[in-house]
């Protein structure tokens, strides 16, 4: 069994959903999962958790992500890309008579923390219903803002009325929502037009595979050499050895004292450390506390 993250290319038209249930042929392997999901007919970066991997798929959707995303000024549709039925489309003077420095300065204006509506085509639940079998049912329900930040925002290229940007941002962004709140806040309408993941976390879309590219792997009995090990995820976290005689502590998940690590070093109060058994093996990341001089588990992996 495969146990670790693999830092998959979904190419569009495929669910998110529909990426895991072909990696559980392709790897003939069930415990697999992905670490949040992408618009099917978005394309890029999906970093999907295998074996006890998958206790990382919650803390991997709190990454920053970066995308690359079109916008279409002129336009309002319901599901706020080009995919859905348009409900609103502006005069072609009005958006003729938009200016590149009036449409940066809007876009730019984004940059930090804004409140954001998430949109009705979203898997978003409300009452255990995800938002999008209530928009496909022709329901609509409230939904509050949420505050997300936009981190980095760049624009690439700029041809009105489409605009190409870079937007890095935090975990809940919805970059379609990006695109709408735009439009509306130039008065013109906007609608995204196509998007690309570029990065997760340390994952980006240099090294991402395609299905096609893994299947490739499989049959070469590779696949173990592109599988990024659970610890990788936690280069800040500094690396401790337990030894011998606190095996069974970690084998049971329990708090180890500080004479059974290795030479640790000076440990700072509440510090996170990857924990390791005296050969090296791998358990999970534990923090440790000055005042009862301990290591406590905080994710076991094992």
């Amino acid at each position: 069994m495969y146990n670790g993250i693999l830092n998959v290319y979904k190419e569009a038209g495929f669910s998110s959903h529909d990426v895991v249930a072909k990696l559980r042929g392709i790897c003939k392997q069930k415990k697999i999962g992905h670490t949040g999901t992408l618009d099917p007919e978005a394309v890029g970066v999906l970093p999907v958790c295998f074996g006890s991997g998958t206790k990382l798929c919650d803390m991997l959707t709190d990454w920053d992500k970066e995308y690359i995303a079109t916008l279409r000024l002129g336009l309002v549709t319901d599901t706020q890309d080009l995919t859905g039925q348009v409900l609103f489309h502006a005069e072609e003077e009005a958006v003729a008579a938009l200016a590149q420095e009036q449409v940066r300065a809007c876009i730019l204006g984004f940059l930090g923390d804004y409140d954001q509506i998430p949109p009705m085509y979203s898997a978003l639940k409300v009452n255990g219903k995800k938002l999008y079998e209530l928009a496909r049912a022709g329901k609509e329900v409230e939904r509050k803002p949420r505050t997300v930040q936009i981190r980095e925002l760049e624009i690439l290229e700029m041809e009105l009325p489409t605009v190409r940007f870079r937007v890095v941002c935090s975990k809940g962004t919805y970059i379609r929502t990006l695109c709408h709140d735009i439009g509306e806040k130039l008065g013109c309408g906007g609608a995204m037009a196509s998007l690309t993941r570029s990065r997760v976390g340390m994952f980006g879309i240099e090294e991402a595979l395609r299905l096609s590219e893994i299947e490739k792997l499989r049959d070469e009995d590779k696949i173990s050499t592109v599988i990024v090990p659970p610890d990788a995820v936690f280069p800040d976290c500094r690396e401790v050895k337990a030894a011998a005689p606190a095996r069974r502590f970690l084998e049971n998940g329990n708090k180890i004292p500080a004479g059974m690590l290795e030479d640790p070093g000076p440990l700072r109060d509440r510090e996170r450390l990857r924990m390791y058994d005296e050969a090296g093996r791998f358990y999970g990341i534990y923090e440790y506390h000055a005042g009862a001089g301990e290591a406590r588990p905080v994710k076991m992996f094992l």
